[in-house]
């Protein structure tokens, strides 16, 4: 059994025993840290912050020095193997360990160093794998088990608050089968998948891909996780993976240097150039923990040589701190302290560059490196704000124009000298010298640059300040500019310019864009405008497209340069296709301003959804075999499911599992009893309970001792019954529409309920777009994760204020009280107003767009009907008043019913058709239509109606067969059974209905009525002796029944053929009414909800249809991607004759 044990200080001798220390860990705030002696078969815990000050004989620094136990240790037992140890800043020690002897089962302990106890967990599990802290303190537990049969990989985060000996379980989250945890750290975990690596964040839920290789495959995750080492700041993550270290750039979500760990001079150069980037040194220094990196040799040197003159290995290194160890004992050293206080950069390019001979492979190392770093200029900017407010109230307080004419502006860096000037005040001339320190008079020109702008005002310079040798501010009069000088090239580049007029009057108001927030602001529309070298400086730098790209492209679609849309147009194609795994981020420029490219060029958005159609942000397409009920399914990397909701069905299952311990006889009689007694008898409503509360993870089959688990039972036993029918082949593709659904970040909250921001989304609504599976299955993703649900809210809001107001317009009075009525009628037109809200917002939002769509108007009306007649109804007691309001209000409720059964896919389907023929024939209704309505009810008027006058109150006598007289029915009285009397008979008085011809108005109305079928209106006239209205009639028969029906089939056939369309596009616009009118504005910035990049998985049988589909209507073959798409037909054996001379690089795309 493991001990305890409490050592006496005046018997503590070396630590371990003065044993080998095998392992050393160190908590995640740098606290305290943990040995481990394998020989010695012990634990000791040590406090980072107690330093024997008279370990050493010269002491700078208290803080470094030889560090000392606590006095007390962990004893292992000899049959047992550590595979892993972490600890906390409270000294709370974990190890995962396995018997030596025995099966390979992964158990773990738990002891509090400080208070010699020994901790459990609420909620334990069979076999650990990995485990560490949280900055937090929280514990972190990852598990891989098999639950009916079924691999799952749980990470469960714990308390570490010890109640009763015990931490609580506090969180819990599944990973996908595919992905295993790495480490965790910063409130992160970072997960491998697919030769990728992700990080994802506990608080924010969020995820980005930071880097994938095939270099990167791994079988055994211990391997990578002794491989993997991860520092990050807020502007960069870094990554060490083998001998590659990854430098992520998190502004602009791709990887923007890739350094090999061996390459002392790539890496010596980069750091040179890190000082100005906002990347600390020591964060990438920390990843070159290898004896194999002379830099890191002379890193260690420096740090150790106050401290040890003995050559001793280091043992582990943090953000800040380095530690080693020495005659049994650790010993700490200050690593940022030392780096900050030093110029080491300079150091390492003496010891490591100017000692080396550089032969042709090292001058092509310097190339390649100052190639990568020189792109890094984009992140300096963010680092200026302060230059910036300095230099602006320098100007503000002696605020006077500057020109050539009257002055020269000149400042001096170390050995270079920068000179400024205005020439014909639309240019401005920059001037770099090496300083000639023998003749002052002679300074060497480095390079020149004259930059010209379409400026609509006289340019002068207001103010200027250099950062360093090679990076210079200048604020004019028409904004701020960032030169920056490359001196391996001797060329003056224009790194950043922000064009905003700054006069003596608007000078602090306007420069306020650049002081208010973190980083600079994005170029403006004007930027580009005035400058073609600022073009063309973006459009050609990498990390400057990426970051400015969707501005750039905005201002050449705007300005309709077609040369410039295209060539930006395939330059993001282009890196994307040199990179997949890592540059899909350049996609983004393109779908940001779809808005845009649907205004002004709309066969780009034709192009783009054609050439990126079913691609993958990898190199190869895999098939795999997977239960999926649907043929298209639509998820966003990685698919981590929350299980915190189910933490008490957790402790009830672990509280189960106990009893059946304990008493496994009599817990085994109840839990079958409770079956049949119970279960049994509800066993539908039990069931659809526990799929609900499945589905919104508010219980799972983590753990399977529960009563009540018989649902998961069921579930596997069904599953293994229908494994083989319900397995299909599913490929993996990626969504092409990168930030695509994303809203601008920076919002007001009133501002945003009023007018709420777009996204590229909500105006790119397209047949394009949704013509291909991608774009199926972007609105799936969308309608799948919010839509439906807000759907739902929507028809139980409706369908509450049609209940409300049909009961209290239909039910009789001598059911329901006057009281109740009220009450009705009141929640009715509560609930009607809350429904006008919404629409009254979208009127506000864009009243043109809501005036155009007839079904705003209708909806509003249905909402506003009811609503004014229940609050008429509660004014009034007369009840005839309100027959007529309440009539037509039921009506309309009820008819609206319609549109909310679109929540079932089969009915929404034809219901698009229906929409889709009424919104095409609308046009066809209003003039071809009535214009033959009102053709054929003047026909009928001038047949039909009277000749001569008459009057319906008195009988009037005429030969005009058209008199309503002579019209109406007569009727002859008997004498006896079988005589009438000629002058005795009965006429029955006529009325407006007898002739529906006598004027116009009613003459319309009646050929309305014929259009139904209703003739009731012509049986007053014998058609035998009105030839001329058997002519009409036939003649109204054919160009109503037949030629209308005929057109109807023809729009009806047109529908059908473009209904997969037409669906997508009517889902789009509902679910775009959602986004802007009902969530909130926060909700539209969760990236849950609208993440950057969607994946999905398509079946086999719908993808070769889609393949077959797009190469029978010529759209398959494209200029972009041929490789991808050969590749893909090829995997699915799909015979595609316009491919076939392609040549598959496996290289390349």
């Amino acid at each position: 059994m493991n001990q305890i044990i409490e050592i006496d200080d005046d018997k503590i001798g070396k630590p371990h025993n003065g044993k080998p220390i095998t392992k050393i860990e160190i908590s995640p705030n740098e606290k305290c840290l943990v040995t481990y002696s394998e020989e010695d078969n012990s634990i000791f815990c040590w406090n980072v912050n107690n330093v024997n000050e008279g370990s050493d004989g010269n002491v700078n620094n208290v803080n470094e020095g030889q560090l000392y136990p606590i006095n007390t240790s962990i004893e292992i037992p000899d049959n047992i193997t550590i595979n892993q140890i972490c600890v906390s800043d409270d000294m709370k020690l974990v190890y995962i360990y396995e018997f030596t002897e025995k099966s390979q089962i992964n158990k773990i302990k738990i002891y509090d160093m400080k208070n010699n106890q020994k901790i459990e967990l609420d909620y334990d599990l069979d076999e650990y794998e990995y485990c560490t802290f949280s900055l937090e303190g929280e514990f972190i537990l990852y598990n891989r088990d098999s639950v009916h049969k079924k691999l799952q990989k749980v990470i469960i985060i714990y308390s570490t608050k010890t109640r009763n000996n015990k931490w609580r379980c506090k969180r819990m989250y599944r990973l996908p089968i595919e992905f295993e945890l790495i480490t965790s750290k910063d409130d992160n975990f970072y997960l491998f998948a697919n030769n990728s690596i992700y990080e994802w964040n506990i608080l924010t839920k969020n995820s980005i891909k930071i880097f994938g290789s095939d270099e990167m495959e791994y079988k055994d995750m211990s391997e990578i996780r002794k491989d993997f080492k991860i520092f990050s700041n807020e502007k960069f993550i870094c990554t060490r993976i083998k001998s590659k270290i990854i430098i992520y750039s998190i502004e602009l979500e791709i990887p923007i240097a890739s350094l090999d760990i061996n390459n002392d001079i790539q890496i010596c150069n980069y750091m040179n150039y890190m000082k100005y980037t906002g990347l600390n040194l020591p964060l990438l220094l920390l990843l070159l923990s290898t004896n194999t990196s002379k830099i890191w040799n002379y890193v260690m040197e420096y740090c150790w040589k106050e401290r040890l003159d003995q050559n001793e290995q280091d043992n582990i290194q943090t953000k800040t701190k380095s530690f080693r160890i020495l005659d049994g004992y650790v010993w700490k050293a200050e690593v940022e302290e030392k780096i900050s206080n030093i110029n080491l950069m300079d150091e390492f390019h003496d010891k490591i560059i100017k000692n080396k001979k550089v032969d042709d492979k090292i001058g092509k190392d310097l190339n390649e490196a100052y190639e990568t770093y020189e792109h890094l200029n984009i992140h300096l900017f963010s680092l200026y704000t302060s230059n910036i407010l300095k230099l602006s109230r320098v100007i503000e307080s002696n605020f006077e124009y500057q020109n050539k004419l009257e002055s020269l502006e000149s400042l001096e860096y170390n050995s270079i000298r920068w000179e400024i000037s205005t020439c014909n005040e639309r240019s401005i001339i920059l001037q770099v010298y090496s300083l000639n320190k023998d003749n002052k008079d002679n300074d060497d020109l480095i390079s020149s640059r004259t930059e010209n702008f379409n400026a609509p005002k006289d340019i002068f310079l207001l103010g200027i300040e250099l950062l360093n040798d090679n990076n210079i501010i200048l604020i004019t009069t028409i904004g701020l500019f960032i030169y920056h000088l490359n001196e391996r090239n001797k060329s003056i580049s224009l790194n950043y310019f922000y064009y905003t007029e700054l006069d003596k009057d608007s000078f602090r108001k306007n420069l306020k864009i650049f002081l208010t927030k973190k980083t600079l602001p994005l170029p403006n529309y004007d930027s580009f405008k005035l400058s073609e070298e600022w073009v063309q400086n973006v459009k050609n730098n990498r990390e400057s497209l990426l970051k400015y790209g969707v501005g750039l492209l905005e201002f050449a679609i705007k300005e309709q340069k077609i040369e410039l849309v295209d060539d930006i147009y395939k330059k993001c194609i282009s890196y994307f296709k040199k990179d997949l795994r890592n540059n899909r981020m350049f996609l983004s420029i393109i779908t940001s301003t779809m808005p845009y490219f649907n205004e002004y060029f709309p066969d780009y958005i034709t192009k783009y959804s054609l050439e990126t159609a079913m691609i993958i942000d990898n190199p190869i397409y895999n098939i795999e075999y997977r239960q999926h009920k649907s043929q298209l399914h639509s998820f966003q990397y990685p698919q981590i499911a929350d299980l915190t909701k189910s933490i008490l069905w957790l402790r009830y299952n672990t509280w189960m599992g106990k009893l059946a311990e304990n008493h496994g006889k009599y817990f085994t009689i109840a839990k079958l009893l409770i079956k049949l007694l119970i279960i049994l008898p509800i066993f539908p409503i039990y069931f659809f309970t526990f799929y609900i509360l499945s589905k919104f993870h508010f219980i799972n089959d983590a753990y399977e001792n529960g009563t009540y688990s018989i649902y998961y039972d069921l579930v596997s036993f069904f599953d293994k019954k229908l494994s083989k029918n319900r397995t299909t082949p599913i490929i993996t593709f990626m969504i092409p529409y990168i930030k695509f659904m994303n809203y601008p970040r920076d919002y007001g909250w009133f501002r945003e309920l009023i007018l709420p921001q777009h996204s590229p989304f909500v105006d790119s609504i397209r047949s394009d777009i949704f013509k291909t599976l991608d774009g199926e299955a972007l609105i799936n993703f969308k309608w799948n994760t919010y839509g439906k649900y807000y759907h739902s809210i929507i028809w139980i809001g409706y369908a509450a204020l049609l209940v409300c107001f049909d009961t209290a317009a239909g039910i009789p009075d001598r059911y329901i009280g006057a009281d109740i009525r009220n009450k009705l009628l009141i929640a009715s037109s509560i609930l009607g107003f809350l429904h006008l809200i919404f629409e009254f917002r979208q009127f506000i939002y864009d009243p043109a767009k809501w005036i155009r769509s007839y079904g705003n108007i209708i909806d509003t009306c249905i909402y506003f009907l009811p609503t004014f007649t229940s609050i008429l109804w509660l004014r009034t007691s007369d009840y005839h008043q309100i027959i007529p309001y309440s009539t037509f209000s039921c009506l309309l409720l009820n008819l609206k019913l319609i549109s909310f059964f679109r929540i079932f896919e089969i009915y929404d389907e034809y219901y698009t058709i229906v929409i889709r023929i009424a919104k095409r024939a609308i046009f066809f209704f209003a003039c071809f239509i009535m214009v033959i309505l009102a053709s054929f009810a003047f026909a009928f008027y001038i047949l039909l109606s009277p000749k001569e006058d008459y009057s319906l109150d008195t009988r009037t006598f005429n030969d005009d067969p058209n008199n309503p007289w002579n019209l109406t029915a007569t009727y002859q009285v008997f004498v006896n059974e079988t005589s009438t009397s000629p002058n005795l008979f009965i006429l029955q008085q006529p009325d407006e209905n007898t002739n529906m011809f006598t004027n116009y108005a009613n003459s319309l109305f009646a050929t309305c009525l014929l259009l139904t079928g209703d003739t009731s209106s012509l049986s007053n006239w014998p058609y035998e002796e009105n030839p001329t209205l058997m002519i009409l009639m036939i003649l109204f028969a054919f160009a109503m029944a037949i030629y209308i029906l005929n057109v109807f089939i023809t729009l009806f056939g047109e529908a059908m053929q473009d209904n997969e369309e037409s669906y997508l596009i009517m889902k789009a616009e509902y679910l775009v009414k959602i986004e802007l009118f009902y969530l909130l504005p926060f909700q539209r910035r969760w990236k849950s909800w609208f993440p950057e990049v969607i994946h999905y998985h398509a079946g086999i049988k719908k993808t070769r249809k889609e393949i077959k589909k797009m190469i029978e209507h010529k759209e398959w073959k494209t200029k972009e991607f041929p490789n991808l798409k050969r590749r893909l037909t090829e995997e699915l054996e799909i015979e595609d004759d316009t491919l076939k001379g392609i040549y598959i690089d496996k290289a390349t795309t």
